[in-house]
């Protein structure tokens, strides 16, 4: 079956020169609107860890045998243990070759027997190897590694060009069709696309996808299993789509179809490409939530008395309302409340929702001043974090109205809202605070998400605390 007749859709109807390319997609982010498939796949290039996990035990097994007839039986284990430790676990877009691996498997090997070395010689000194056992056994387990490793490669090679893995390709029209032309035409790629999602019509080539449902059957009656995004811009135009993409078991790769500019080694029908993570996985969620849970609980204990103390300055010195609250657009664009100390009065509802900035600063009193340019006055979202309802790190939350406004005039925007909600975020550490561009921010924030990481959130954490009494506005 060829690539040109998998895809069944009621929209692509079969002419004289292959399908029929059809409209574009009715607005940017449209997503597919079926539930996933059932059980989440692994993605191409990671099919299942355990042939290689085999493959690199069984080597430094072997490598192990050189000690044989030593009193240092308990130790090849520990030789296992810091072979398997080391071993990287990364997705690629294409089986890669032994000579590719060669420097990391013989780098690995080398770490791997110098440990096993040095704690022989810290704990049986009179045991120590000599340099002829750690070369001989160096030599046979990268040796073994290589072959067994190179049969795996050959064997999941073989695998893929006979049932190769489907994709879908997104992005303009015209080099979305050149890039599924060129991976089409290298089958040892292990790649085979059935779609594109375009803005327009071309002409002719792969199927045009329109609507959320046709990704979704597509998804579904394909198989697909990878999205190839070949334009920048598409993470912008179609974030939304990608997060669906990858929550569905979809491996997105970033396909630069001009020029080689990106700095990687990985390569696609002699493209260069990237893998963008597009969400965390379950257990990093969890581990980002009981990050934010223990600071914003400690942190709430720490801080009660200092909560207190402005409370009562702002009732005394500004009146009655000491706490404000404010519909703010969260995760997947639900609405939550927003808690702040109270800086500023609007005159009404409809100056606070629609107003940009009612933060005129010559309008506050001392105190309210004294709040908003040391931000304590955002002190109160650490319940919001508490509640689930926003996270530690992550976009800034924005009004209803403004969230429509920009995200109609700025396409990557909405993207934004793929994840939680924070009190900081990579925008912010970067000064784009008060009335700053937009533009800028929603960047900061598609890139923070892009590269999300538990480390980046502690990072921007402590970054963020060196700014809390700069008078940056907020």
């Amino acid at each position: 079956m060829t690539a040109d007749s998998t895809i069944s859709s009621p929209a692509t109807q079969p002419r004289e020169h292959g399908f029929s390319p059809v409209s574009v997609m009715p607005s940017r982010g449209a997503v597919p609107s079926a539930p996933p498939p059932a059980g989440r796949r692994r993605p191409v290039g990671s099919a299942s860890p355990v042939p290689l996990l085999v493959a690199d035990g069984t080597a430094a097994l072997l490598g192990a045998l050189t000690l044989a007839g030593t009193q240092l039986r308990p130790l090849p284990l520990a030789l296992l243990a810091a072979f398997l430790l080391l071993r990287p676990h990364r997705t690629r877009p294409q089986v890669p070759g032994v000579l590719d691996e060669l420097p990391a498997i013989c780098g690995r090997t080398a770490v791997a027997w110098l440990t096993l070395a040095a704690l022989v010689a810290a704990y049986r000194p009179d045991h120590a190897l000599s340099a002829r056992t750690l070369l001989v056994g160096f030599a046979v387990q990268a040796a073994a590694s290589c072959a067994l490793r190179g049969t795996v490669h050959a064997w999941c090679r073989a695998t893929l060009l006979r049932n190769p893995s489907t994709a879908l390709v997104i992005g303009p029209a015209a080099t979305a069709q050149r890039v599924a032309a060129a991976v089409l035409r290298h089958p040892r790629c292990g790649v085979r696309p059935v779609g594109i999602v375009a803005e327009r019509q071309d002409g002719g080539g792969l199927p045009v996808l329109t609507t959320g449902d046709e990704v979704t059957r597509a998804v579904v009656q394909n198989g697909v299993r990878v999205v190839l995004a070949v334009d920048p811009s598409v993470r912008a135009q179609h974030g939304p789509l990608l997060s669906a993409m990858a929550e569905w078991g979809c491996v997105v790769w970033e396909v630069d179809a001009n020029s080689p500019s990106y700095a990687t080694k990985d390569r696609l029908a002699g493209f260069s490409c990237r893998l963008l993570e597009r969400s965390a996985t379950p257990l990093a969620s969890a581990g980002k939530r009981a990050l934010d849970v223990l600071v914003s609980a400690t942190l709430l204990l720490l801080v009660s008395p200092l909560l207190l103390v402005c409370a009562v300055a702002l009732r005394i010195s500004d009146g009655p309302g000491v706490v404000f609250r404010q519909e703010r657009i969260g995760k997947d664009g639900k609405p939550f409340t927003l808690l702040k100390f109270r800086t500023h009065r609007p005159l009404d509802e409809h100056e606070a929702a629609t107003r940009w900035s009612v933060a005129n600063e010559h309008e506050m009193r001392g105190f309210c001043r004294m709040l908003r340019r040391t931000s304590l006055d955002e002190l109160l979202q650490l319940w919001n974090v508490l509640r689930g309802d926003m996270s530690l790190v992550g976009p800034r939350p924005e009004r209803p109205y403004f969230v429509a406004q920009f995200s109609e005039s700025h396409p990557g925007y909405r993207a934004r809202h793929r994840m939680r909600t924070g009190i900081t975020g990579l925008a912010q550490i970067h000064g784009l605070r008060g009335d700053t561009s937009i533009e800028d921010r929603f960047r900061f924030d598609n890139v923070y998400i892009d590269n999300w990481s538990l480390w980046q959130d502690v990072c921007i954490l402590l970054r963020t605390v060196g700014t809390l009494t700069r008078p940056t506005g907020s």
